[in-house]
């Protein structure tokens, strides 16, 4: 049995699958599989997302597939209408407006606030020591740091100041979600979260 997850980057593909796998599989009967499915950018997940979603939960396989996860970074995507400013308005409506276009009983449609990287901030021992003492008091709430300088930025910054060279996101983000603990970023970041227990619920109404 398998997840399907929608993703927006290479960080996201290679590391994501193993740190879903690891809430996930202690918590059930048997292990599942995570198949991440990287889009060039958010627009072309939204774009795509109904008829991949269908292929997925409808087409040859289909039987084996627990459920389809579209997941994109709160922070980026230009689509959201007048008016819907805040972080909590804009997850709702992305949520809705996927879903919505989508129309498949098993997509759920999340977003990383305000980026996939605010999970790693949870943990801030994966990061350089100097990087992790200079770390700002906000980042104590991984999900409240803002659009204004959002995590991978804020990373950027602290490890040009700290060690000289730049946060690459690809080859640093990979390394730091393999020692990611999920217990310990869902403690602290409420709408990733949703995600895991979401997750986590829909396997075991499949009898996992």
């Amino acid at each position: 049995m398998r997840f399907v997850l929608f993703c927006e980057g290479h960080t996201e593909r290679k590391a994501l699958p193993g740190f879903l796998k690891r809430w996930l599989d202690p918590k059930l009967s048997q292990p599942v599989a995570v198949k991440a499915v990287r889009f060039d950018g958010w627009a072309e997940l939204v774009k795509d997302a109904p008829v991949k979603a269908k292929l997925y939960l409808e087409g040859p396989g289909s039987a084996d597939v627990l459920g389809v996860v579209g997941l994109l970074d709160l922070y980026g995507p230009t689509i959201y209408p007048g008016g819907v400013e805040t972080p909590a308005e804009r997850v709702e409506w992305l949520r809705k407006h996927v879903e919505k276009r989508v129309a498949q009983r098993r997509f759920r449609m999340f977003a990383a606030v305000h980026e996939t990287e605010a999970w790693v901030l949870s943990q801030p021992d994966l990061l350089p020591r100097s990087v992790a003492g200079a770390l700002p008091g906000k980042a104590a709430h991984p999900e409240t740091v803002d659009f204004g300088e959002p995590p991978s930025r804020l990373l950027d910054r602290l490890y040009r100041d700290k060690t000289g060279g730049g946060y690459k996101k690809v080859v640093y983000g990979a390394a730091l979600f393999a020692g990611l603990d999920p217990a310990v970023a869902r403690a602290k970041c409420p709408y990733l979260a949703e995600l895991l227990d979401d997750l986590l619920r829909m396997a075991k109404d499949a009898g996992l």
